[in-house]
């Protein structure tokens, strides 16, 4: 099941055959298996002979200074101040977008030190499909710049826990520790509707079996 839904989405991307490189999104709550569902969808499509850029908006985020400045605990600076979306376009969308240079950068922050990373430019050859995955990808900010975008539906109930076993975190939905992080995602949801704005939605709360919900 898992790998007909996987097949299904890279035959439909690879058919697309733009002019500028392919800009996919895989988008979805914490936990909601975005980046293993990027990695298979990249695997998938360079099976079919796509050359694919693969990066993730964990790579664009905004210093501590940025994302804590409403207080460490904030859902709304969950929401608003995590990331650098003016960084991302400039880097990596924009030159990958119809009449870009074609020059790309697919990091540029590594969060973890607090410090900008220097990663060489690179160059998109013809053909190129950028898989992109994160978290608030249908944002107004970047919601434009998707050829094609996932949404990967997935509860709170599900994810938090999925989160727990990765990261060593609470399990409980409702855990203070978690509210930033719950909470900044409901806010994402309820103003952004990234179901509404993604080309297809697919239920990913069972990993052997994911479908197509619309």
């Amino acid at each position: 099941m898992r790998h007909t839904v996987i097949s299904a989405v890279a035959g439909t991307v690879d058919a697309l055959r733009l002019r500028h490189p392919t800009r996919v999104g895989i988008d979805g709550v914490d936990g909601a298996g975005k980046t293993v569902f990027g990695d298979e969808l990249a695997s998938a499509l360079r099976r079919l002979g796509r050359h694919v850029i693969r990066a993730g908006i964990d790579s664009f985020h905004n210093p501590r200074a940025v994302r804590h400045r409403l207080g460490r605990q904030s859902p709304d600076g969950y929401f608003r101040d995590s990331f650098d979306y003016e960084l991302v376009r400039r880097v990596l969308l924009d030159p990958l977008s119809p009449g870009g240079s074609g020059r790309y950068r697919p990091a540029a922050f590594d969060h973890r030190s607090d410090r900008a990373v220097d990663v060489a430019e690179q160059r998109a050859p013809a053909g190129a499909i950028l898989v992109f995955d994160g978290i608030f990808l249908h944002r107004p900010e970047l919601a434009g710049h998707w050829d094609y975008s996932v949404f990967l539906r997935v509860g709170f109930d599900v994810s938090v826990p999925r989160c727990a076993r990765r990261d060593a975190t609470s399990p409980d939905p409702h855990a203070e520790s978690n509210r930033r992080y719950v909470d900044g995602q409901r806010l994402y949801l309820d103003q952004c509707r990234p179901e509404r704005r993604a080309t297809v939605v697919i239920d990913n709360e069972d990993l052997a079996a994911p479908f197509v919900v619309a």
